[in-house]
């Protein structure tokens, strides 16, 4: 089956997962599609017929997930959720992003691989310690995806949803890098000295953020210098795909060029470089570009259930890492307001709320799928480590995702919206 092929079935089924979301269940339609699709490959695994099994197991073993997702869809998904990031909120929370996409996620990823360790021996499975941490590297990035739409129908204070968002634009960025260290050290690639680690982080991190100022100016200079919405749009696809391309042969963080460059666009290209009628085109170019990827995602994310070795103990293992990743994430989460509450008052429930609405997605399973198959990590653990990632993952989207707003508006009531939106 060519690509042509593969793209028409997801996009057919996307399609009608979609219509068949909205005209019966009503779900946020990323999660709603997610959903359907999961509970109609669990049917067609427990019920379906073998021939039809192996033709869905053949169609869904050929999708190479982790490159569909961080070589095609990670670009488009972070340019366009930075796009509509303000600035100056963003610059606000400055320190509070700062410190949950950085300091935040560090902790996460030692303290879930860490206990993670003991876990998998709990159950039987001997996942060695550098793996765990690996573990730990590819859950504890959240994922913007699916937390924005609910965010934004809760009606929460924008300062609250600048700290979720801005977090979750540049920790994917950073949760990539540190993926990269620990499997390259996991591996015996890489030294585990402090400098070579750091002058990693320097060059990944450093280099993307710059790339991306880069080719952020020179396209925002391009739409200024013009007006003309066809080719203005035109630009900052060539600015997401060309810029994501050199980020990568460079070996620079793509994604966090990405982020900075749809900053770029967003903010000072918006306001100084763009017409209404471009700002307008701009918008629903991007935003349709957004929903239509949205939903293939997690379309695949659903589907994926087909490529999983099942195993009642690795099964076990992802059920109680779910408390495991919540908790490290409440510990994270903590951290700015414990360093930054002399200066910076914050309401009692934004803790609960930033640790609930902390989602996990596509990015982790696709990290998870892309861990090594050249013989340097046993089969078995890396079936462990898959399996655990996937079944925290889909308890993130379907649980989490679906219940944030009710916890949301339980934990702020009027009095503590005022407060949170006045810091």
């Amino acid at each position: 089956m060519n690509l042509l092929d593969t793209a028409a079935i997801l996009l057919t089924l996307a399609a009608v997962f979609g219509y068949i979301n909205h005209r019966v269940f009503r779900l946020p339609t990323s999660i709603g599609i997610l959903l359907i699709g999961l509970g109609l490959s669990v049917l067609l695994l427990l019920f379906g017929g073998d021939d039809l099994r192996e033709s869905a197991d053949d169609f869904v073993s050929q999708i190479d997930f982790n490159e569909t997702v961080m070589s095609v869809m990670l670009s488009f998904l972070l340019f366009a959720g930075a796009l509509h990031v303000n600035l100056g909120d963003l610059r606000d929370q400055k320190w509070v992003v700062a410190i949950l996409a950085s300091v935040g996620l560090l902790v996460s990823t030692f303290l879930v691989g860490t206990v993670s360790y003991f876990v998998f021996s709990l159950t039987g499975l001997n996942v060695p310690y550098e793996w765990c941490l690996v573990f730990g590297s590819l859950i504890s990035p959240t994922d913007p995806v699916a937390v924005l739409g609910i965010l934004k129908k809760a009606k929460v204070p924008k300062s609250l949803e600048t700290k979720i968002t801005g977090e979750s634009l540049f920790n994917d960025g950073v949760g990539v890098v540190v993926y990269l260290v620990l499997v390259g050290l996991a591996v015996g690639q890489k030294e585990a000295s402090v400098g070579s680690v750091a002058h990693l982080f320097l060059v990944e991190v450093g280099g993307g953020l710059l790339l991306g100022a880069v080719v952020g100016y020179l396209a925002y200079w391009m739409l200024k210098t013009i007006d003309n919405y066809q080719i203005e749009v035109l630009i900052t696809l060539a600015l997401v795909m060309g810029g994501y391309q050199l980020a990568s042969s460079w070996h620079l963080s793509g994604p966090l060029a990405m982020v900075v460059a749809g900053l770029m666009i967003g903010n000072q290209g918006r306001l100084m470089a763009m017409s209404d009628t471009t700002r307008k085109h701009l918008d629903l170019f991007w935003e349709l570009i957004d929903e239509v990827l949205n939903a293939l995602l997690f379309l695949l994310i659903g589907l994926e259930i087909f490529i999983l070795e099942w195993s009642g103990p690795a099964l076990i293992a992802g059920v109680i890492m779910i408390g495991v990743v919540l908790a490290s994430r409440m510990v994270a989460v903590s951290l700015p307001v414990i360093i930054l509450k002399r200066s910076k008052t914050f309401s009692p429930g934004v803790i609960r709320i930033l640790t609930w609405g902390g989602l996990r997605g596509g990015i982790s399973v696709a990290l998870a799928l892309a861990l090594p198959k050249d013989g340097s990590l046993d089969e078995g653990v890396r079936q462990s480590i898959l399996m655990a990632t996937y079944v925290v993952v889909i308890f993130s989207i379907a649980v989490q995702g679906l219940s944030l707003k009710p916890v949301i508006t339980r934990l702020m009531g009027p009095q503590e919206k005022r407060s949170e939106g006045s810091h």
